[in-house]
């Protein structure tokens, strides 16, 4: 912590990781220290960079299972315990959850793709240099602390441009 607090850079990039809902300090520690180029990739090579970007398997016709592999596998790892915030605590990935799931998918593979909003949406962030979230509430009672559609496209992202009009 003291040598973050003696950097400003990384001060401003450590506070906006923090402040991604579900994300803690030494999940932004990780990320800080194993993917020090996040906030400069596009968004699918953030995903694959820590190892989340789907993978499909298929010969001719044939068609398998999508998976997972290569990256960063700390990255990862570390993304897993937020995911798992996030889909209780987070509105947004919170429905991104429930829609996959009621899809047919597994758990798994829901947690999986939470993740990899997860990344993207740090990514993005660090990129423009914004927080993730601001406890400030509309008069309607929405948050507002996503900055719009040039972070992460979520469904409540419309919504909250509706609002600012």
């Amino acid at each position: 912590m003291a040598l973050i607090r003696a950097d400003v850079s990384l001060k401003v990039r450590f506070d906006i990781l923090v402040s991604i809902p579900g994300v803690s300090q030494i999940t932004a520690f990780t990320l800080l220290i194993e993917m020090p180029e996040l906030g400069e990739l596009d968004e699918k090579a953030a995903a694959a960079l820590c190892g989340l970007a789907p993978i499909s398997r298929q010969s001719g016709r044939w068609t398998g299972r999508a998976f997972i592999a290569g990256g960063r596998p700390i990255v990862r790892h570390a993304l897993y315990m937020p995911a798992l915030v996030a889909c209780r605590f987070n509105p947004d990935l919170k429905t991104k959850y429930e829609d996959l799931v009621k899809a047919g998918k597994p758990p798994k593979v829901a947690i999986t793709a939470v993740m990899r909003k997860l990344i993207v949406l740090a990514n993005a962030l660090l990129r423009k240099n914004r927080n993730g979230h601001q406890n400030s509430l509309d008069q309607n009672g929405y948050s507002r602390g996503y900055g719009g559609s040039d972070c992460v496209s979520f469904k409540t992202v419309g919504r909250y441009r509706q609002m600012s009009a």
